[in-house]
């Protein structure tokens, strides 16, 4: 099945207002000054914070800006006759937990908030599990839960976090002793029957898909591990030498019509001026180029054929697609599953592919993946619709790169940025580079 719509322009970038308040507020987030409504906040539990590192940055443009802290905690010594809470020195014994702090807005009801202020707006500190966004999290870390409601008859053996989106989203892996892997997705309140019912749809029409195992519980759908390995892994090894392209062009193709009656998701494209605003935040000394890849991008756009609406993934990249050998084997992620645009799932595929080199050194083969993804996928839409949207997906993977526990990331960084140009023309190409083929032709009609 597939629509014919109107052309939908890209989602306006936050005001310079707005954006300058959130570089602010990731500026805040990243130094010493944010130590002090965190050692505050822990206060309120019975403890003292002795050190605190930040481990992971998320920016939102337009959203606002979350930090998760790793904070070692010593429990004070209160003598009997002293008043509670006046304490003047701390036991030996110490303890680590994480800690969130966000400038977003979260569910006034939440339970375990703390509220504070920065100079740059108000802040909400939560302990883990305590996500204000994600009350499912609780029930998926804790092992005794785990074992009541998807243990049948198991013995737990570990509980690993697989990622974390804080406020989003969460994929708890939980192992048994019977060898057997579940993976617990915690998502936003009542979203999780509507990812169950989104992976029985594509379950049967025949797309492979993780299973559930059960009904989702309290904001939480159980999978069973999905058969086969990362495609992420062939291209490490040879670029996927070995498989057909066309054969995703097929799989997207197989999407049952009933995903159209899904509620439609801006891709990657649609929110180009966010992303490149979050870039600029992460790579301030290379705006005038992160600005003239966005103005290529969109004034490029216009003058292509987007396509017809279909039923699309919506978030189809190589971590989400696992393989037997030349097969597809299993199709993971499909929170974002819905109408869409081929050419975008394609593009979402080309763009990550192009920066895995920036990713990891070791990606030696993907230019020349990319270069045979590419000339298959566009026989199935325009081509230069396609090549544009691609180094638009790679342009928001560039923010993605910011980890202030790693010295270099900005170099990163910006190799994710000139990967994303390179895929316009505007580097030269170069082993650690992609390149588009400058031959591919529109497919005759």
């Amino acid at each position: 099945m597939a629509v014919d719509l109107p052309p939908q322009a890209p989602r306006a970038a936050p005001s310079p207002s707005t954006a300058q308040l959130e570089a602010k507020q990731l500026a805040f987030m990243e130094s010493y000054d944010a130590h002090s409504p965190i050692s505050v906040a822990v206060q309120h539990t019975g403890v003292y914070a002795t050190s605190i590192h930040l481990e992971s940055l998320q920016h939102r443009p337009g959203a606002g800006v979350t930090g998760i802290y790793r904070v070692a905690t010593a429990r004070p010594v209160v003598p009997r006759h002293w008043p509670s809470g006046v304490y003047t020195e701390t036991s030996d014994h110490v303890d680590e937990l994480y800690v969130g702090m966000t400038t977003e807005s979260v569910p006034a009801d939440a339970d375990g908030i703390v509220h504070s202020h920065s100079p740059y707006g108000r802040l909400a500190i939560w302990q883990h599990p305590l996500d204000p966004c994600l009350p499912g999290l609780r029930l998926a870390t804790d092992p005794a839960s785990v074992v009541e409601h998807w243990g049948a008859g198991r013995r737990l053996v570990a509980l690993e976090t697989i990622s974390y989106r804080p406020l989003r989203r969460a994929v708890i892996a939980a192992d048994f002793d019977d060898g057997t892997r579940l993976y617990l997705k915690v998502l936003r309140a009542g979203r999780a029957r509507d990812l169950d019912a989104r992976h029985r749809m594509l379950l049967d029409a025949g797309i492979p898909a993780p299973r559930p195992v059960r009904e989702p519980v309290g904001d939480v759908v159980a999978l069973q591990e999905g058969a086969g390995e990362s495609l992420a892994e062939q291209l490490l090894a040879d670029g996927g030498a070995a498989v057909d392209p066309s054969r995703f062009v097929q799989l997207l193709d197989a999407m049952p019509a009933a995903v159209m009656t899904l509620p439609a998701r801006d891709a990657w494209t649609d929110r180009l001026p966010a992303y490149a605003s979050a870039a600029v935040s992460a790579l301030p000394h290379c705006a005038d180029r992160i600005r003239r890849l966005e103005r290529a991008i969109m004034e490029g756009l216009p003058l292509t054929q987007r396509g017809p609406v279909v039923p699309t993934h919506g978030d189809f990249y190589e971590a989400n697609v696992l393989m037997q050998e030349e097969t597809i084997s299993c199709l993971l992620d499909v929170d974002s599953l819905g109408p869409g645009h081929r050419v975008d799932d394609l593009a979402c595929f080309l763009g990550h592919v192009a920066v895995l080199p920036a990713v990891d050194s070791r990606y030696v083969h993907a230019p020349a993946a990319l270069d045979r993804f590419a000339r298959v996928f566009a026989q199935a839409v325009d081509p230069q619709a396609l090549r544009l949207r691609a180094a638009s997906v790679a342009l928001s993977l560039v923010a993605g790169a910011r980890d202030s526990r790693r010295d270099g990331w900005e170099a990163q960084a910006e190799h994710r940025l000139t990967c994303a140009e390179a895929l316009l023309g505007f580097v030269s190409a170069g082993p650690a580079l992609p390149q588009w083929p400058d031959d591919i032709r529109r497919p005759a009609p």
